[in-house]
C-alpha cells in the first residue's frame, strides 16, 4: 500500500526563500520515491505587523506537480482545531512538520495534538531552530508546547541537536545535513550571470545572499569592505536580499564608511527564478554571521559550486571544511578581510575540486530515508 505523507509548513503561494523552497523540494523527493504527498501551508503565516518584509506572497506561477492545501491560520485557534481534525481523519502515515520560530508553537502544537488522537500517524519534526536567533517573551513555553506531540526529530545542525536535547532529551533525534538546493536551475557561466545583472566581468565579486537581519552580520562585512577598498581595488560586494530590519542603519553605515561605490545593491526579494544569476555571478559567497544554526545559503553555494567564506559560529564551519571548500573567519571585520584576501590569493581553482566532491554528501534521498526510518515505515 502506498504510504501517505503530509508536510506542514510554508509553501506556495507563500514566497520562496528557504522554508517554502525546501518543503516543495522535499515533497518532490517523497513523490519520486513513490509516496503520496500533500503539503498543508498557511492561509495566514504571520500577522502583517510581525512580518518584516514587503509581502509574504509569491509572484511566480503555482507549481503544477504538487498537492498544496492553503489551510492554516497561525493566529486563529478555531482554525487550528479544524485543521487538526481534518488531518486526524486523513490518517497520514507520516506528518513532517517544520519548526523554525516559537511563534508557531501554539498553532502547530494544537494541530498535532488533534492528529495524535488517531493513534496511527507518526510525527517527525524537521527542527530548523529550537532556540531562536532573536529571542522574545514566551519562546520557551511555546516551544515546550509544540514539542510534546512530536515522535522524532531531524536536525540539520549539531547545535540545534544540542539545543533540542535540553527540551526533549528522550525523543529520537537524527542529524542530517541540509540537502542541496538543486531546484533553482542548473549552474550557468559567470559571464552569462553577470550579463544578466549588468556586472563587469573584470570585477571581483563577493556575494552576501539572503534576508538581511542583525544576526547575519552584514554590518561586519561592510566594515571589512572599508579595509578591502584599497587592498583589492577591483573588489565589489553584491548584496542580494531583502531588508528584514531598518535599512536606515545600513545606509548610514555605508555613507560613513564611504564604500557605496564598492557595493552592488539588489535589496528587493529575489524570486526563485533569478537565484542562479546571483550565485553564478559571484567569485565567492560570504556568510559573516554573528550566530547561526545552519544556513540555507550553504547548500545553494554547493549546488552552484561557488566556494564560501563563513564565520566560525554555530553549524557553519562543519559544513564548510576549511581550506577545502572555503575558508573560516572569525566574526570580525579584520578576520573577514584577511580571509577574503587569502581567498583571492589562492584562487577559485584551489577550492573547486574539493567542493565538487563534498557536495555529493548532501542528497534529498538521505533526508527522506531518515524520516521514513524514524517513523518506522
Amino acid at each position: 500500500m502506498v504510504k501517505k505523507i503530509i508536510i506542514i509548513g510554508p509553501a506556495y503561494p507563500l514566497r520562496g526563500g528557504g522554508l517554502a523552497s525546501y518543503n516543495e523540494r522535499l515533497a518532490r523527493e517523497f513523490q519520486s520515491q513513490g509516496f503520496l504527498v500533500s503539503i498543508y501551508t498557511f492561509s495566514l503565516q504571520y500577522p502583517g505587523f510581525l512580518f518584516p518584509g514587503t509581502t509574504q506572497y509569491s509572484t511566480e506561477p503555482a507549481p503544477t506537480d504538487l498537492d498544496i492545501h492553503i489551510r492554516i491560520n497561525s493566529i486563529n485557534p478555531l482554525n487550528w482545531l479544524s485543521v487538526g481534525n481534518e488531518l486526524k481523519k486523513l490518517q497520514p502515515d507520516i506528518i513532517v512538520v517544520r519548526y523554525w520560530i516559537p511563534f508557531m508553537g501554539p498553532c502547530l502544537g494544537t494541530i498535532l495534538r488533534k492528529v495524535k488522537k488517531n493513534k496511527h500517524t507518526k510525527i517527525v519534526c524537521i527542527a530548523d531552530n529550537i532556540i531562536p536567533h532573536e529571542k522574545r517573551f514566551g519562546d520557551t513555553a511555546f516551544t515546550n508546547y509544540f514539542l510534546k506531540p512530536i515522535d522524532a526529530f531531524i536536525t540539520m545542525s549539531k547545535n540545534v541537536t544540542s539545543d533540542l536535547k535540553k527540551f526533549a532529551p528522550d525523543k529520537p533525534t537524527q542529524y542530517i545535513a541540509h540537502p542541496l538546493y538543486d531546484n533553482f536551475g542548473e549552474k550557468i557561466s559567470k559571464e552569462e550571470a553577470r550579463h544578466k545583472l549588468k556586472i563587469d566581468n573584470g570585477e571581483l565579486i563577493i556575494l552576501f545572499f539572503g534576508f538581511i537581519r542583525k544576526y547575519k552580520g552584514l554590518d561586519i562585512l561592510l566594515d571589512a569592505m572599508k579595509i578591502l577598498k584599497l587592498k583589492i581595488p577591483t573588489l565589489k560586494l553584491l548584496i542580494a536580499g531583502e531588508f528584514y530590519e531598518d535599512r536606515k542603519l545600513y545606509d548610514e553605515q555605508i555613507t560613513k564608511l564611504n564604500i557605496s561605490n564598492k557595493l552592488i545593491l539588489h535589496t528587493d526579494f529575489i524570486p526563485d527564478s533569478e537565484v542562479k544569476y546571483y550565485l553564478c555571478a559571484a567569485d565567492v559567497v560570504v556568510q559573516p554571521y554573528r550566530n547561526a544554526t545552519q544556513s540555507g545559503v550553504t547548500p545553494l553555494a554547493y549546488h552552484f559550486e561557488i566556494p564560501m567564506i563563513v564565520t566560525n559560529v554555530g553549524g557553519l564551519p562543519s559544513l564548510v571544511p576549511d581550506n577545502k571548500v572555503g575558508l573560516i573567519a572569525e566574526p570580525t571585520a579584520e578576520s573577514l578581510a584577511d580571509k577574503i584576501i587569502e581567498y583571492f590569493d589562492k584562487g577559485e581553482n584551489s577550492f573547486l575540486p574539493y567542493l565538487k566532491e563534498e557536495k555529493k554528501k548532501y542528497s534529498w534521498a538521505k533526508m527522506v530515508d531518515a524520516i521514513a526510518a524514524l517513523a518506522n515505515i
